[in-house]
This record gives C-alpha cells, sequence and structure tokens, in this order.
C-alpha cells in the first residue's frame, strides 16, 4: 500500500534508546559515516573522514557558522524558588527576548528572576505557544556573563546535565557567530585537520549564518503534516556566499549543504534563478513534494522520528530510499541524533 507522505506517522520508525548517543567520540572525524547515492540508489558503510575521497575537487560545501550559546539560566523568584529559563532570541526591542519556562506554571504574573549578581530579568505573563517574554538587564558585558553563569541547552534525548565538555563540542570548530540554542550538528564533523585537508584537495567552503531555534525543540502534533507551521530562525547570507553558490551553479560543480539548517537558509534565498544576500526570518517548511533549487547534495546526522528534519531529509532524497537507510543505519547500530554519526547523501 502506497504512503500517504503527508501523513505523520509515516515518518515514525523503531529506535532503540541504547543508540541515542550521550556523548560525542573522541575524535570529531571518526564517527560513522553512511553514503547513499540517489541515482543507483547503493547504501555504502564509511567513516567521516572518508568524505574526504568522496568529495571532488571544484565541490563547494556551505557551512552554518552559528554558534550555540550558554542559552540555558538558571534563576530564582523573590521566594526562592528556581526557575530554569531557556533563552531563544533577542525580539528586536531593546533587552526583550523570547524565552521558555520551566515550570512556566510557577510565573502566573510579571515579576523578577535573579540569574546572578550581574543578571536579573523581568518575566511577562504573555504566552506565545509556549514562549515568554523576558526583559533582561546586567551590569557589565551581557555576553561574559551569559558565558559565566549559562548552560549549553542540550537537546532533551541527551538524558545528562552538560559539561564543561560539551562547550567546545556542542560547538563546529568553525562557529563564530552567537545566536543558536541548538548546534547545525552535521558540521560537529568535521576537525580543523580535515577542513585543512578538504580544501588541499580542491574542495571550497563558504559560511551561511542560520541561528538554530525552539523549532529544533519541537514536535510536530498535527497529524497533517502539511497543517504544521514552522517556527521562524534568523538567516544571513553574505554577497561574498551569495556569489560563491551562484558561481558553482554557472560552472556546473557541486553545492553540498552541511547540515538542514544550511539547506533551510539556501532554499529561503533562492529565487528560482539565483541566490540572493541578505538576511530575514525564514519559516520554511521542507517535505515531500518540495522541489530543491541549489543543493546537488547533503551531509546530514540521523534525525528523530516524525521530525521535520526526518521529512526534509526524505524529501531530498526519496521517502521509500530514506527510510530503509534509517532501517539500515538501526541495524548496523549507528549513533543516533546530535552526538551520533552521519550520512551523505548525493
Amino acid at each position: 500500500m502506497t504512503k500517504d507522505l503527508l501523513d505523520k506517522k509515516a515518518y515514525y520508525y523503531d529506535l532503540p534508546t541504547e543508540l541515542i548517543a550521550q556523548y560525542p567520540l573522541p575524535n570529531r572525524d571518526e564517527s560513522r559515516l553512511m553514503h547513499l547515492c540517489r541515482e543507483t540508489r547503493e547504501i555504502h558503510h564509511r567513516h567521516f573522514g572518508d568524505i574526504a575521497d568522496i568529495l571532488r575537487p571544484g565541490d563547494l560545501l556551505v557551512i552554518n557558522n552559528s554558534r550555540v550559546f550558554p542559552a540555558r539560566l538558571y534563576g530564582y523568584k523573590e521566594n526562592g524558588t528556581k526557575i530554569e529559563v531557556l533563552l531563544l532570541n533577542p525580539t528586536g526591542e531593546q533587552n526583550l527576548w523570547k524565552c521558555l519556562l520551566q515550570p512556566a506554571k510557577r510565573i502566573k504574573s510579571p515579576q523578577w528572576l535573579r540569574f546572578s549578581d550581574n543578571l536579573k530579568g523581568f518575566v511577562y505573563p504573555d504566552d506565545d505557544d509556549g514562549r515568554r517574554t523576558i526583559k533582561l538587564e546586567w551590569d557589565g558585558d551581557f555576553w561574559q556573563e551569559i558565558e559565566r553563569i549559562g548552560h549549553i541547552p542540550l537537546p532533551p534525548y541527551i538524558d545528562r546535565p552538560d559539561e564543561q565538555s560539551d562547550r567546545e563540542r556542542y560547538q563546529t570548530v568553525y562557529a563564530s557567530q552567537n545566536g543558536s540554542v541548538a548546534a547545525p550538528t552535521a558540521g560537529l564533523h568535521f576537525s580543523s585537520n580535515l577542513i585543512e585537508k578538504l580544501k588541499d584537495k580542491g574542495i571550497l567552503f563558504t559560511e551561511i549564518t542560520l541561528h538554530v531555534g525552539i523549532g529544533t525543540f519541537r514536535p510536530v502534533k498535527v497529524e497533517r503534516i502539511s497543517d504544521h507551521v514552522m517556527h521562524s530562525e534568523c538567516v544571513e547570507i553574505s554577497t561574498s556566499s551569495a556569489e560563491a553558490v551562484n558561481k558553482a551553479k554557472r560552472e556546473g560543480r557541486r553545492v553540498i549543504a552541511v547540515g538542514t539548517t544550511s539547506v533551510r537558509a539556501l532554499e529561503s534565498f533562492w529565487d528560482g534563478d539565483k541566490l540572493l544576500d541578505g538576511n530575514c526570518w525564514t519559516d520554511i517548511f521542507i517535505y515531500p513534494g518540495y522541489r530543491f533549487g541549489v543543493p546537488d547534495a547533503l551531509i546530514t546526522n540521523f534525525h528523530l522520528p516524525e521530525s521535520t528534519l526526518l521529512m526534509m531529509i526524505a524529501a531530498f532524497a526519496d521517502y521509500e530510499f530514506i527510510m530503509e537507510a534509517y532501517a539500515k543505519a538501526v541495524s548496523e547500530r549507528y549513533r543516533f541524533f546530535s552526538y551520533g554519526d552521519a550520512m551523505f547523501i548525493e
């Protein structure tokens, strides 16, 4: 029977809990790599360092340089009640941020939370699909204080508190622009040495910025995925990056997106003929039936069942092929999700 690809349940698969990676491997580029060829429908099992043998001179890798900041804060009400605050994004108004609270039911009226001697926040009782607004006030340097007292916001399937090592490992080696609350995880497999090896082979890199937001944490709640609404994320593509992509397209060289965040950024700025530059908020949702304009290949991690990211991958590589690959990944005991293994789809 043909699957209804607009039905959320079509994207479910069984995953043993022990395959969800809780820690990264000691070396970034030693993770496993499942190599998928869409044309031949072949699946090969490799290691990530082999990407240097798979990629071709002239290939252009589009990487997301967004940096995860220690967005999880612990504050206290005047009565001493502890409240967890996950900063999401600035609203554009001075010192105002959208955030998630835990437990949110403990904040029923406007009130102050104190995070440290140098940082406090006034929480408003508004509720924007579970998000609240907080006005932050601080002494000294804001980002220095966030770095000092904040915690890395590991995703909920990593069942442990964040550790000091996560500040380095839940971050790409090329991260430079503060703003994400989740890592663009496909990039976690690149070590500095591997990047230099690829450049020496004639493989090119260009950077875009997409700050990963709340959508990473939000499941698809509707049964018809076409009814799902993505939360907006901030994207910036420089003139030089847009030109690098357009030049590769003109010359027939492959544009390879490193991660689903890079795909969303590229497709948000594609006008049907060329990649534009600029910055915007995007809520693009890609699922089967979508026609891609920019990426010729994709490096990605393995994604949660029934997630928007799995739906995007199914759109890029054919639903049946992807679900077959995921079944093989489970049987071959690949490591899943943020600190897990990778997939290259060409």
